[in-house]
């Protein structure tokens, strides 16, 4: 397919993100590449990232390099999760079962959002590899949690829940857009899909004569009867949200649960408190908090507060295989990376997706060469240069005041088996 092959030919992330401007609807390509408000936190991420130096050693035998890690007792090729995206399925016909495929194939666990359209049965049985399932919380908290259990019963091996987005979002680029999820194709919008006939006959007239829809969200448990408004009124998220409901999802989740929005070391702590197995420490890609800071500003101090006691993602920015070194050598474990593979789902569908993740394994495995390392366990903060406003990162203790209190992790001796 030519598409396919003129996304193989992209040498790194921007020119796939360059491809993916190219066929995408601009509404739809602002959708994916902006953040909330102003876009400071967005382009603050980036900032703080290329700001970050790596001071490499030489001479050191790395000829065999190994970039591969273990999250959760399973050991993965590359330092990488595909984090949860919520238009794949309007990006490319079936995204998020393409993207499952190309994480399988790179060796890295893929997480599917609940605002997507292929099944989560479906796609856990053909995307292959380790699967892990971030469901949306609406106001409806019991339609929420059956879609809990529900992707519990298909076999997810772990459960992302995202704590820092329960309010609205703030987006003006979708707003003068007029971009709503779910999705709709109004009359102002067929200009754009006549200017972009590559992902208007691939997409959704594909749906529309494979299916006779377009994408909907049928992972999450909407009321049957419901009107169109009363639907509208559905998709509203809880904002009055407290830390007992991860107990109550923890009641019905009897597997890793990940929870993904964490900036304050003391919220990292709560988190595990509450019953948490690891931590994303993370600013949504610029898309909640438009004032907030780098999540690696933040990471020494959460994984310091954490204390090893379970594993510590980061997301938001990342580019670059040398970004991904970069939190490892500040502590992470491993990096989310959102955009970037979503890029090479638009300019390539599953092979620019996968192409995506290459370019990133490569970069990584090079840059660990350069660096004079052979295995990401080499890797220390002796590589890292921090100057200015950047000196506290050197110091994972400076941003956590005091020491951890003592944990006393919330666990059932078994999950409830049903939600009324």
């Amino acid at each position: 397919m030519r598409r396919a092959r003129l996304a193989t030919q992209a040498v790194d992330v921007p020119h796939l993100r360059e491809l993916a401007r190219k066929r995408l609807p601009t509404a739809l390509f602002g959708a994916l590449d902006h953040g909330s408000e102003d876009d400071v936190a967005y382009q603050h991420n980036r900032e703080v990232l290329e700001r970050i130096k790596l001071v490499h050693r030489v001479l050191n035998d790395v000829s065999p390099r190994d970039p591969a890690v273990t999250l959760f007792g399973k050991r993965h090729r590359l330092p990488l999760v595909v984090a949860p995206t919520g238009i794949t399925s309007w990006i490319t016909f079936r995204g998020e079962l393409a993207l499952a495929r190309a994480a399988a194939r790179a060796g890295i666990p893929f997480t599917l959002t609940s605002t997507t359209d292929t099944p989560m049965e479906t796609v856990l049985e053909e995307g292959g590899g380790t699967q892990w399932y971030h469901p949306i919380m609406w106001q409806d908290t019991a339609a929420s949690l059956r879609g809990v259990v529900r992707a519990r019963d298909a076999g997810f091996d772990a459960l992302v829940l995202s704590v820092d987005s329960n309010v609205p979002y703030n987006r003006p680029h979708d707003q003068r857009n007029r971009v709503t999820f779910p999705m709709n194709i109004r009359p102002s919008n067929l200009l754009e899909a006549v200017r972009h006939p590559r992902w208007t006959f691939g997409t959704p007239t594909r749906y529309l004569l494979s299916e006779r829809r377009l994408p909907a969200f049928t992972n999450i448990s909407v009321p049957e009867g419901l009107s169109r408004a009363d639907k509208q009124k559905f998709f509203v998220k809880d904002d009055s949200l407290t830390w007992d409901f991860l107990r109550r999802v923890r009641d019905v989740w009897p597997r890793t649960v990940v929870v993904k929005g964490i900036l304050h070391p003391d919220d990292a702590v709560k988190a595990l408190e509450y019953g948490a197995d690891g931590i994303v420490v993370s600013n949504q890609g610029g898309g909640t908090n438009d004032a907030a800071p780098s999540p690696v500003e933040m990471l020494p101090g959460v994984v310091a507060a954490v204390a090893g006691r379970v594993p510590v993602l980061v997301d938001s920015g990342f580019r670059r295989g040398s970004d991904v070194l970069k939190a490892l050598a500040l502590g992470a474990d491993a990096v989310m990376v959102g955009r970037a593979p979503l890029y090479g789902l638009s300019a390539g569908g599953e092979t620019g997706a996968h192409h995506a993740l290459s370019l990133l394994g490569r970069e990584i495995t090079r840059m660990m060469g350069v660096l004079g390392i052979s295995e990401l366990s080499q890797l220390g903060r002796d590589h890292l240069l921090l100057t200015g406003d950047l000196e506290h990162l050197g110091s994972p203790g400076v941003p956590w005041k005091g020491p951890a209190a003592e944990l006393r992790p919330y666990a059932d001796e078994e999950p409830a088996a049903v939600i009324g």
